[in-house]
């Protein structure tokens, strides 16, 4: 491109006809595009694997238990034997992540492969990924793919390109394993009803917590588009439930028999990504936009990923990323929200931020005293989901124990919990915290290392 201007400004000085501007232009557009597509496969996973790297929703719960023991396919989507990689942040990944391309028409502000950017572009074939999928599966290196992509020409031919993967392993390399497929903003309603015909998962990011924000930084995605989205892969997620749950009448009928078998939607649902740090949205409007999507939607996981600052990003965007330990708490408050109980507002300080010092639900216990001791044989199920330490398991096993004896304090020692956390917070027969126990708890532990804690770089790789 430097030569090109170059040869524009030479020209500058004198006539220069429109038709040979255009062919020079051509060439040029051309030779970028060679470049592209003289990549090895190699080089292509280096760099398209690495620009899949910042999305978070990735995980493979939740899908339709597939297995190739009849040898009539190949892969699975659960079970023993799953290959689990770890990433230098520390997630927990078993799926080939990729991008189909990181070229893209779209300039949102936080993304690293933006229109704007100047890093390396490449583009796979929808046969490369095929390949790439099919051969790490047999190397026992992954289980599934998680595949999105930059948008290019059109977000209905992007994603027809994505189908198009998904479509070929399953029904021509009979692929059972799980695949998970990123739904382009804008594309038409029978592509996502396709695409959930192929895919375990469909996701859409909604990017960030308010419309505001994402017209300032992402000013080509539309909030409204992306809702409609969402709201078309809920209503197909629901049809093919109802559908299945005739399916499973008819079965049961004296010599039923269903005409044809029901494909599944999307069997492990949808799921989303917020960008938290990108602006200044606190965490009270992100618990409340996530609820809002879990209620509206019914979204199997809101993921939530840590700004991360990236190179040749606009002033518009913070200098420093947001603290890891943000996203960690956001996680444990959307766990607290879907299983424990808790409404948004409960867990969020008066400047609608999480504290950082402790986890959600022991900062409300702190806040709350009035709720505590709690007594273990007399409390509801709600009010035991609320003591520190305790989760849904241990409380359903306390429920279960207490109708046939009272608990004492050897039963909670016994239970796997961590002990020291609950007793602080609770009484039974033999057993009554001190009136500063709770307090305690937040004491710094000795350590025979005087250092401070360090904030760990998201994408730093692990020391060897």
């Amino acid at each position: 491109m430097d030569a090109l201007a170059s040869f524009i400004e030479s020209w500058s000085g004198g006539p220069l006809r429109l038709n040979l501007l255009l062919r020079v232009c051509q060439y040029f557009c051309h030779a970028v595009y060679n470049h592209s597509m003289a990549k090895t496969t190699l080089d292509k996973l280096i760099i398209l694997a690495d620009a899949a790297k910042y999305d978070a929703s990735c995980a493979s719960s939740g899908g339709a238990r597939r297995d190739s023991r009849d040898q009539k396919g190949i892969g699975s989507s659960g079970g023993m034997g799953i290959c689990h990689s770890y990433a230098p942040d520390g997630r927990c990944i078993s799926l080939l992540k990729l991008l189909l391309t990181n070229w893209c028409t779209f300039d949102c502000l936080y993304c690293v492969n933006r229109q704007s950017s100047n890093v390396e572009r490449a583009r796979f074939t929808v046969e490369e990924v095929v390949n790439l999928t099919l051969d790490f599966y047999k190397r026992n290196v992954i289980e599934g793919l998680f595949l999105s992509s930059g948008i290019i020409q059109t977000p209905d031919y992007t994603m027809e390109q994505l189908i198009e993967v998904a479509r070929q392993l399953r029904e021509e390399d009979h692929f059972r394993g799980y695949i998970h497929l990123k739904t382009i903003p804008n594309a038409s309603a029978d592509l996502i009803a396709r695409a959930g015909l192929h895919a375990d998962r469909l996701s859409i990011n909604v990017e960030l917590p308010t419309e505001e924000a994402l017209i300032r930084l992402a000013p080509e995605k539309d909030a409204a588009a992306i809702a409609l989205s969402m709201e078309r892969i809920r209503r197909q997620s629901d049809e093919s439930r109802e559908d299945q749950k005739a399916e499973r009448k008819i079965k049961v009928m004296a010599g039923g028999k269903p005409k044809r078998k029901v494909a599944q939607f999307a069997p492990a649902g949808q799921s989303t990504q917020m960008i938290i740090g990108a602006d200044d949205s606190s965490d009270r409007s992100i618990l409340t936009k996530s609820a809002a999507l879990y209620r509206n939607f019914r979204l199997r996981r809101v993921y939530y990923s840590a700004f991360s600052p990236i190179p040749h990003a606009s002033a518009a965007l913070p200098s420093v990323g947001a603290p890891l330990m943000r996203e960690h708490r956001l996680y444990q408050a959307d766990w607290l929200l879907r299983f424990y109980g808790f409404e948004e507002q409960e867990l969020v300080t008066d400047n609608g931020m999480l504290s950082l010092a402790v986890d959600p639900k022991m900062a409300w216990a702190l806040a709350h005293p009035e709720y505590f001791p709690v007594d273990i044989n007399r409390a509801a199920k709600e009010m035991l989901l609320r003591v520190p330490g305790l989760g849904v398991q241990s409380v359903t096993r306390l429920l279960a124990a207490r109708r046939v004896r009272r608990m004492r304090k050897a039963d909670v020692e016994r239970l796997g919990a961590p002990t020291q956390k609950v007793l602080a917070f609770v009484q039974l027969p033999d057993h009554r915290p001190a009136q500063d126990a709770a307090q305690r708890l937040l004491l710094p532990v000795p350590s025979a290392r005087n250092t401070s804690p360090q904030q760990g770089d998201l994408f730093q790789a692990s020391a060897p």
